[in-house]
């Protein structure tokens, strides 16, 4: 999957991630190869996730994880990860997900608890979208190119530890990026220049 589709599956994740999370419910997307038994009977045929987004979070709903491959296809649903680690402070769905995000998954978390979408990458939170958050929909493209324009690599390392908003940066509105001080800094100086430009 080229660059620029990959950020529209992400895109997608995350606007099918919002509507789910502000109805006070929970999903859990990952994208790429990870250990699951399905929990349910796979009548679906695959799909691309981008073309169905409708589907996609019908299937979402249902107890377990969406598996998607890399090249955006829906491989699973109602799919239960093989879990290796605890995310503290979080329920299974958290442990299921940072479990996932191993070999450079994506993992998207919806949180019905806290109404939040959280995405990780090797094991590390780097971004939270608060659904809340008013308007918060139209600024999740930028908050893809934020996403993609850093890597995972620079972002994400409080790892599993609580989140907390000063902990993280938040450039936009709802949207906190987590990652370190020097990075954080840097990344604050380029959006601050580019509103003054």
């Amino acid at each position: 999957m080229n660059t620029r589709d990959f950020k529209q599956l992400e895109e997608s994740l995350i606007q099918v991630g919002l509507r789910i999370a502000k109805r006070g419910e929970g999903a859990l997307f990952v994208v790429g190869e990870v250990e699951y038994k399905t929990l349910v009977d796979q009548s679906v045929p695959p799909f691309k996730a981008v073309d169905n987004p409708k589907l996609l979070e019908s299937l979402a709903l249902m107890d377990g994880a969406v598996i998607i491959n890399k090249q955006g296809e829906v491989e699973a649903y109602g799919a239960m990860i093989k879990t290796t680690q605890t995310f503290k402070n979080f329920g299974t769905r958290h442990s299921a997900g940072l479990s996932a995000s191993k070999k450079g998954n994506l993992v998207v978390i919806v949180s019905e608890e806290d109404k939040k979408v959280r995405i990780i990458k090797n094991e590390k939170v780097v971004m939270q979208i608060d659904a809340l958050e008013r308007n918060v929909e139209k600024k999740v493209s930028e908050a893809v190119n934020v996403l993609e324009s850093v890597g995972a690599g620079t972002l994400g390392t409080i790892g599993t530890g609580i989140l907390m908003p000063s902990l993280g940066i938040a450039l936009l509105p709802g949207i906190i990026v987590f990652g370190s001080a020097y990075y954080l800094g840097k990344l604050l100086h380029e959006h601050l220049n580019r509103d003054q430009a």
